[in-house]
């Protein structure tokens, strides 16, 4: 009887811990989200673009075509909304701590500062990089916003946008499995 009764005891405590485990990886958030990127009216850009949360920050790996061969701005925007045929619907740059814009690589700038992605003669630009400001959980991730890509470089000073030109690409920022 007593052998039953501890047999029991150790899966409920089992059970328990393995519950507080799988719990605890679930307040930490999301560990990849993805972002499938469209073109706006007349433009051609698409592709796909993954965020995946290391201890270092959130990993961007963008590969995109359809550009015109150049430096393109980049960024996260603040609404995950690309219904609009221009797509300002997604509006402004994503900045919760009301910072200035910036580089990607500046301590001060919009958590959405991707800077700029640069497309080779064929219209094709990757991206690879570590953001150790962009968040995949909390009050400022970047789950439900939107990834805009500009006609023009980002001038990485103009504020508040950069002076990146008109939204040719957008992708709505969602959990990956």
């Amino acid at each position: 009887m007593r052998s039953s009764i501890l047999a029991i005891l150790i899966c409920v405590v089992a059970g328990v811990a393995a519950a507080q485990h799988d719990m605890h990886k679930m307040e930490k958030g999301p560990i990849k989200a993805v972002a499938v990127v469209f073109p706006a009216k007349d433009k051609t850009v698409k592709g796909l673009i993954t965020f995946t949360q290391t201890e270092e920050g959130v990993k961007v790996v963008a590969h995109l075509e359809g550009l015109a061969p150049g430096t393109h701005g980049f960024h996260v925007h603040e609404f995950g909304d690309c219904s609009a045929p221009d797509f300002m619907s997604a509006g402004g740059h994503f900045n919760p701590t009301q910072m200035a814009h910036g580089a990607p690589t500046d301590g001060t700038r919009h958590s959405g500062d991707l800077g700029n992605i640069v497309a080779n003669e064929r219209g094709m630009a990757t991206l690879e990089w570590v953001d150790p400001m962009m968040q995949l959980s909390g009050p400022n991730s970047i789950i439900g916003r939107a990834v805009i890509v500009h006609t023009m470089a980002d001038d990485l000073k103009t504020q508040p946008t950069g002076n990146a030109g008109a939204r040719e690409g957008c992708g709505v920022i969602g959990v990956a499995k």
